[in-house]
């Protein structure tokens, strides 16, 4: 069973840092691409980034570029979103899911945290 849980989200001033936690278990071996999305109230979900827990590479949105870094612990079976350089516009709940949601309409992903940028 796949399961994936989210967890380090809160309330955040402009221009600050919160890490992410995403807590993967039940994937095949073949199903190594963890990635997040983001959903707002009132507008579409947008993929913003993704890793590959085989090799390590990286994909992330033009939004979030330069700002905020995936990366995976695999012995832990955890992946990181740490985003710095915080914006109200980076208002939503995050969620992480199995595939790339940059690319591809992913199948399965975790409850969410809210992430709340204050200006």
């Amino acid at each position: 069973e796949v399961q994936l849980v989210e967890s380090g989200g809160g309330l955040v001033q402009v221009g600050g840092s919160l890490r992410l936690s995403c807590a993967a278990s039940g994937f095949t071996v073949d199903a190594n691409i963890i990635g997040w999305f983001r959903q707002a109230p009132g507008k579409e979900r947008e993929g913003i980034s993704c890793i590959s827990r085989r090799d390590g590479s990286t994909e992330y949105a033009d939004s979030v570029k330069g700002r905020f870094t995936i990366s995976s612990d695999n012995a832990k079976k955890m992946v990181y979103l740490q985003m710095n350089s915080l914006k109200p516009e980076d208002t939503a709940v995050y969620y992480c899911a199995a595939d790339c949601p940059i690319y591809v309409v992913v199948m399965y992903w975790g409850q969410g945290t809210q992430v709340t940028v204050s200006s």
